[in-house]
């Protein structure tokens, strides 16, 4: 069943804002995200991310006017100088945050919700010609690990973590973890995860279900050689107790009763 964002939060998502207000709230906002950042100048002058979308704010403005040239021309501009390219049609909410930004692809017909956080190398892309939807939709709270790739229309629900590298193609309800190539679920919280800030970056809390599965079948099999090994130990002592004539005469019936019964 394809899941679908609500209507109200796409709404919030684009819920008119002033310019400057949208700008204020894209620089403010590193501050809950990345600990190195200092002071409001440290993030004008030099974070890329912060940079390619107070330019895509610009963008998307003028891109809505029907001036789609100068809004690809903008939108260029700021790829060659950021690494990010966001498309001027791209639908980003308030406080996306890019970090490290490098190599960041956001396509035509995606919409992002509100407090999004992206790492370096994350694309959200399509996966059609046609002119229709065909770029992922993520919901309010999501983190995208670095080299992430989500693709194709599909919808990513609140609060969910997609781990680094992994390649998205269904929907994901809101509140789960996803890994993989191609993506799977994992863990589902079930509830919003916040911390102070009210966003949830401990996308290296990510279970690993292979390495627990390995994990239990060690435990299995040292549980097997203790048997195996406590067996031999019973087999060998009733080897010294009796006789080779005795040990012969015994039925085979008897013997595995005695053995079952020492064990």
């Amino acid at each position: 069943m394809v899941m679908a964002i609500s209507d109200n939060m796409i709404t919030k998502a684009q819920k008119p804002q002033g310019l400057l207000a949208q700008w204020h709230e894209d620089v403010h906002c590193v501050f809950g995200r990345d600990p190195a950042a200092h002071s409001v100048w440290a993030i004008l002058l030099t974070y890329s991310g912060v940079h390619a979308v107070l330019v895509h704010r610009v963008s998307h403005r003028l891109w809505k006017a029907n001036w789609k040239l100068l809004a690809r021309i903008l939108s260029a501009f700021s790829k060659m100088i950021t690494s990010v390219d966001i498309h001027p049609a791209a639908i980003i909410g308030r406080r996306l945050f890019i970090d490290h930004a490098l190599g960041v692809v956001i396509g035509e017909t995606a919409v992002i919700g509100n407090d999004v956080t992206l790492y370096h190398g994350v694309t959200l892309g399509g996966t059609t010609w046609n002119k229709e939807k065909r770029h992922p939709t993520l919901g309010n709270n999501v983190m995208v690990g670095s080299g992430a790739k989500i693709l194709g229309a599909i919808t990513l629900g609140n609060n969910v973590r997609v781990g680094a590298n992994s390649v998205v193609i269904k929907d994901v309800p809101a509140c789960c973890t996803v890994v993989g190539i191609p993506g799977r679920i994992i863990q589902s919280k079930g509830t919003q995860i916040q911390n102070r800030h009210g966003i949830d970056l401990d996308h290296h809390l990510i279970p690993d279900p292979v390495g627990k599965a390995i994990a239990c079948l060690i435990e299995r099999i040292d549980e097997l050689e203790a048997g195996q090994k406590k067996a031999h130990n019973v087999l060998v002592e009733d080897s010294c107790n009796v006789c080779d004539a005795e040990s012969i005469c015994v039925p085979k019936k008897e013997g595995a009763t005695k053995l079952a019964a020492r064990l």
